[in-house]
C-alpha cells in the first residue's frame, strides 16, 4: 500500500505540475496577443503625461570570476552575472484574474528558460551594451544561461551570465607598487535619457562570489564601487552605470624575483673594494659579470609592460642599481690608472728637516689638509685610499637612495 500511496503522490504532483506549466503558457499566450515588442513601454511617471517619462531599468551585478589583467594590452577578462529590472505594465497579467475569476494566478511566470536562446523577438528589452568591452560572449553550456521572469503587476527580471574582455587603461608611474582603477561601463546604445535611466539597486548592487578578492594571481581586489557615467554626445544625453574595481597589485613576486636579486647584486659589486688591486681579472669579472646579470633582469622586467613615454618606479629602481654597478666598475679603472701613477712615479721629493737632514715628501702630502693627514699617512698609495673611500661612499649613497626610493613609492 506504500507503494501505491507514493506513485498516487507522484502522479498528483506531475498533474499539477503540468496545470501549472498550462497556466503559465495560457498567461504569456494572454499578454502577448497583440504585444508589439518593437515599442518601449511607458514609464511610470505620472508627470509625463504623453510618455510616463523614461523607463526605470534597475540594475545589479553578481562578480563570479576576474582574470587574465593584461598589463601590455591594458585589458582585463571578468565573469559575472548581470540583471535588469523594469516595468512593462503590457505585460501584467493580474487583470486576468479579474477578468476569469477561476485563473489561478502565480506570483510570476517564466517566460524564457535556458531552453530558449533567442530572446529579442518576444518582449521589449533595454539595449543595454558595456561602452568598454572588447570581446564578449554568453554562455550557451550546458544550455543558454538566460533568464526571463514576467511579475503580476509587470516587472520583468533578466538575468544573463556573460564572460567579457575589458579594456583598462593603466598607470604605470609606480608600478610595481600602483594601484589600478579597471571600470564596468554600460548604457543604453539607442535610447536617450528621455526614454531609460539606468540605475543601481539599492541592496548590493554589486555582489561578490566568496573568494573573489584573493583569486587573482598578481593583484588583489581591494575594493569594488559604484558610481553613474551619464554622457553627453551630439545626438543626446545617455544614462549609464559605472562600476569600479580597486585592484592592488601583490608586491610579494617582486620583492622576491627583482628587487632583493638587485640589490644582491649591487652588494656583490661591492666587493671588488675589498680585492687587492693587482687582482685584475677578479675585479673586471666580478663588475662585467653583475651589470650584464642587472641588464638581463631589466630586459626581462621591461618585456612584460608596454612600452609608455614616462619613467616607472621600476625604471628608477633599475637605473639606479645599475649606475651603482657601474660606479664600481668605473671605480677600479680609477685605482687601475693611480696605481701605474704610482709605479711611474720618479723618486719622493726631499724636504730639509730643521737639524739639517733630509726626509722624503710624498706629493699627497702636499695636497691633504690637516685632518686628513692621518688617513694619508695609513694609505700611502692613492689607489688604496681610493679603494677605502669607496667602500664608505657606496654604501651610504646607496642607502640613502633606498630611504627616498621607499618613502616616495610607498607613500
Amino acid at each position: 500500500m506504500r507503494w501505491l500511496a507514493a506513485f498516487a503522490a507522484l502522479l498528483a504532483a506531475a498533474v499539477y505540475t503540468d496545470a501549472k506549466k498550462l497556466r503559465e503558457q495560457e498567461i504569456i499566450q494572454r499578454a502577448l496577443k497583440d504585444y508589439d515588442w518593437r515599442v518601449r513601454p511607458r514609464g511610470t511617471n505620472e508627470s509625463w503625461p504623453d510618455t510616463g517619462g523614461p523607463v526605470i531599468v534597475t540594475v545589479n551585478i553578481y562578480l563570479r570570476s576576474i582574470s587574465k589583467i593584461d598589463d601590455v594590452n591594458m585589458e582585463y577578462s571578468a565573469q559575472f552575472t548581470f540583471r535588469e529590472e523594469w516595468t512593462d505594465k503590457r505585460l501584467a497579467y493580474r487583470k486576468f484574474a479579474e477578468n476569469d475569476p477561476d485563473i489561478q494566478i502565480p506570483p510570476f511566470v517564466v517566460l524564457a528558460t535556458s531552453e530558449q536562446a533567442d530572446l529579442s523577438q518576444q518582449i521589449w528589452m533595454p539595449d543595454t551594451f558595456f561602452q568598454n568591452e572588447k570581446e564578449a560572449r554568453r554562455h550557451l553550456i550546458d544550455k543558454p544561461n538566460v533568464l526571463i521572469r514576467i511579475h503580476e503587476d509587470g516587472s520583468i527580471l533578466y538575468s544573463v551570465r556573460l564572460s567579457l574582455v575589458l579594456s583598462c587603461p593603466m598607470s604605470l608611474e609606480y608600478y610595481p607598487l600602483d594601484r589600478q582603477d579597471c571600470l564596468i561601463d554600460l548604457a543604453s546604445y539607442a535610447y536617450t535619457t528621455d526614454d531609460i535611466e539606468y540605475v543601481w539597486k539599492r541592496e548590493n548592487p554589486i555582489q561578490q562570489k566568496q573568494g573573489l578578492r584573493q583569486s587573482l594571481p598578481s593583484f588583489e581586489l581591494a575594493d569594488v564601487t559604484t558610481d553613474y557615467c551619464t554622457s553627453r554626445t551630439n545626438t543626446g544625453a545617455y544614462s549609464c552605470l559605472r562600476t569600479i574595481l580597486m585592484l592592488r597589485r601583490e608586491f610579494s613576486y617582486y620583492l622576491l624575483q627583482l628587487y632583493i636579486p638587485s640589490f644582491m647584486l649591487v652588494i656583490v659589486s661591492w666587493v671588488s673594494f675589498w680585492l687587492d688591486k693587482d687582482s685584475v681579472p677578479a675585479r673586471v669579472t666580478l663588475g662585467v659579470t653583475t651589470l650584464l646579470t642587472m641588464t638581463t633582469q631589466s630586459s626581462g622586467i621591461n618585456s612584460k609592460l608596454p612600452p609608455v613615454s614616462y619613467t616607472k618606479a621600476i625604471d628608477v629602481w633599475i637605473g639606479v642599481c645599475l649606475a651603482f654597478i657601474f660606479g664600481a666598475l668605473l671605480e677600479f679603472a680609477l685605482v687601475n690608472y693611480a696605481a701605474r701613477k704610482d709605479m711611474v712615479r720618479h723618486g719622493p721629493r726631499m724636504v730639509q728637516n730643521q737639524d739639517g737632514g733630509y726626509r722624503p715628501l710624498h706629493g699627497s702630502q702636499q695636497r691633504t689638509s690637516f685632518c686628513c693627514k692621518i688617513f694619508v699617512r695609513r694609505y700611502k698609495e692613492r689607489s688604496k685610499r681610493i679603494d677605502v673611500v669607496s667602500r664608505l661612499v657606496f654604501p651610504i649613497g646607496y642607502a640613502f637612495f633606498n630611504v627616498l626610493y621607499w618613502t616616495l613609492y610607498l607613500m
